[in-house]
């Protein structure tokens, strides 16, 4: 049985993975919302942006179990939500400001 407050990925190779989140969501993310402290959703944009969310997503889930990532199509196209369990909200915290920092640079 997996450890669900588990973060397997090398501490090296954290600064890589987290520059990949930087700029999926300099590229992809039109907005966000936060509509519980456990849950952060972004608002994709882009052709490409599902599937580039989506391998980020598995990837990511793989190595760093506690996160919950789904894709859920809407009208104005696809909303990522992004959960952990309460002990690992300053992880998400974190998550969540970089891609707010993204998003108001985007304008």
């Amino acid at each position: 049985m997996r450890n669900l407050s588990a973060c397997t990925l090398p501490t090296a190779e954290r600064p890589t993975r987290l520059g990949e989140f930087d700029r999926f969501f300099t590229d992809f993310v039109g907005a966000t919302a936060r509509p519980a402290p456990t849950r952060l959703e972004l608002r994709l944009e882009g052709g490409d942006a599902e599937p580039v969310g989506r391998d980020l997503a598995a990837r990511e889930s793989a190595c760093c179990s506690f996160f919950t990532f789904t894709f859920t199509p809407d009208p104005t196209g696809t909303v990522m939500a992004i959960e952990v369990p309460d002990r690992h909200v300053d992880v998400l915290d974190t998550l969540a400001r970089r891609a707010e920092t993204a998003v108001r640079a985007r304008g």
